[in-house]
């Protein structure tokens, strides 16, 4: 009986053990962080090369796409601070100037932050066109972006 106890013990303690371990030491080596431009900047050298995800506004105008080299360049910018941003993927369809974005990667030590993952923040609501004319100018884009004709 004392053997069953001792083993159950030692069992439960290995369990524990682990979760520990996960929650306060595994775990933080693999966690990334959501900064804006300006707490990014904020933390100086130690930025350099930290896995972080940044979130904040594309700002209008300083988009730069090449399709032959599939490179994208872009200013994130909170409002407050700017940081120019590379990437070597296509951007999502709803990418564009002012567009909200979180991109996930590293900055680099000459400053621009090098993404290896876009995303588009947009909004959830969705607002159907009030008139008639927005309905046809609506239908007739995407004909044109789907490579019909009219």
């Amino acid at each position: 009986m004392k053997r069953q106890g001792l083993m159950y013990g030692i069992g439960s303690f290995a369990i524990v053990g682990g979760l520990a371990y996960l929650l306060f030491g595994g775990l933080s080596s693999n966690i990334v962080y959501f900064l804006t431009p300006g707490e990014l900047i904020a933390k100086g050298a130690s930025a350099v090369d930290a896995s972080v995800r940044l979130g904040g506004q594309v700002k209008p105008g300083s988009v730069v796409w090449n399709a032959q080299k599939i490179e994208l360049h872009f200013v994130m910018t909170d409002g407050k601070q700017e940081i120019g941003v590379h990437s070597v993927k296509a951007p999502p369809q709803m990418f564009r100037d002012g567009q909200g974005v979180v991109v996930e990667g590293k900055l680099g030590k000459q400053g621009v932050f090098e993404a290896t993952s876009l995303m588009v923040k947009h909004s959830n609501e969705y607002k159907p066109p009030q008139d008639h004319a927005d309905i046809k100018k609506l239908e007739k884009s995407v004909i044109l972006e789907n490579g019909g004709s009219q």
